[in-house]
């Protein structure tokens, strides 16, 4: 069954972890492991989807989830996901994601990394951690100093550094193919891009489009973010990039923001971000195609991170692995060949990729 990675069905409260796997997808996860150390308070969880290409890499979250339910949900999405995104990508690795349950601000320590990179030692290299949203190269400089089975560390600690400026290239060359198929052209001078978000990635992305002559709308929920990037680049500000009249809409915060709301009322012709889970319903990406609008699986576009520290586990020279991320831009381009030739959407084109490779594995 071609599914997409991007489905995300409602669950409800007696689901639990067999019933929102099995309703995510006919591919179950492998395992999914809790665990709780008592004497620095980490409560994680490792959701490990397939380890058909390899082990499961994926990046730690460290979140202050409402509720175990919530992380639980989160956990099971972004692995799946992984899955899809590692196999679309190329490299020999399978799909695993792990969540920490707190706030960062207030929770994370080194006693607390200490204990989850000791459970991530005990799952003996079937899980291998990155860093994620709440987690830094920094943070995985001290969870690697208790398994050997973390990347994304800093270049001083043996790792490949911060992965934001490899995922944001990834998100160009993905929106150059994307602006291809829509406007017959891989650059995007001259064009309106919305960024929404503008952390580490959002950043990144906005100095490649800027160099690229493009003209840049942005927003942020942060201050410090939006002042940071007006500074330096001459980008406008805006309060909802949706409702804005961009020509490219690239979601680079949390995910979700792609409704059916969204749907009736955006005018950009192109969306591309580095945002994960963007389709707040699978049936948005149908909505978003019937106004014309292209939308670049955010799985493939933001993959340049994967693909960084993936170069770590194979020992790939930092040329090697750039290379593979400025590859993003054919593989975007197929996945659009594949979408019209068998008349299916992006979403479900890059599946196939996807599941083409994992079944031949």
């Amino acid at each position: 069954m071609t599914t997409s990675a991007l489905d995300l069905p409602e669950f409800t409260t007696s689901d639990g972890v067999f019933g929102r796997s099995a309703r995510l997808t006919d591919r179950p996860h492998e395992r999914v492991v809790f665990h709780h150390d008592a004497a620095t308070g980490l409560r994680a969880i490792v959701a490990i989807h397939s380890t058909a290409l390899g082990p499961a890499l994926g990046g730690t979250r460290f979140y202050p989830y409402a509720d175990e339910m919530s992380a639980l949900e989160d956990v099971l999405r972004l692995s799946w996901g992984m899955t899809y995104k590692a196999a679309v990508s190329g490299v020999n690795l399978g799909g695993g994601k792990a969540v920490i349950i707190g706030d960062p601000k207030m929770d994370k320590n080194d006693e607390l990394l200490a204990a989850y990179g000791r459970f991530v030692e005990s799952l003996g290299g079937r899980y291998i951690t990155a860093a994620d949203v709440g987690t830094r190269a920094e943070d995985l400089d001290v969870v690697g100093r208790h398994t050997a089975h973390a990347v994304g560390r800093t270049v001083a600690a043996g790792g490949s550094g911060d992965s934001s400026p490899l995922t944001a290239l990834g998100v160009f060359q993905a929106m150059r193919a994307g602006a291809q198929t829509v406007w017959g052209e891989t650059t995007l001078a001259g064009r309106t891009v919305g960024v929404e978000g503008l952390g580490k990635v959002g950043y990144e992305l906005v100095k490649l489009l800027v160099a690229d002559g493009a003209e840049v709308i942005v927003s942020d929920v942060n201050p410090a973010a939006i002042a940071r990037v007006v500074d330096e680049f001459p980008a406008q500000v805006t309060d909802n990039v949706v409702a804005s009249s961009a020509d490219v809409y690239a979601p680079c915060a949390l995910g979700g923001t792609l409704t059916s709301t969204t749907a009736a009322h955006l005018d950009a012709r192109l969306v591309c971000g580095a945002a994960n889970n963007q389709l707040a319903q699978p049936e948005v990406e149908g909505l978003l195609g019937k106004r014309g609008i292209v939308w670049v699986p955010d799985y493939v576009a933001n993959a340049g991170g994967l693909i960084q520290v993936a170069g770590e586990v194979d020992g790939s020279a930092a040329d090697v692995v750039r290379t593979r991320v400025e590859s993003i831009f054919e593989r975007t381009a197929e996945i659009f060949d594949v979408s019209s030739t068998l008349g299916v959407t992006p979403g479900a084109a890059a599946n196939r990729i996807a599941e083409r490779r994992i079944d031949t594995a």
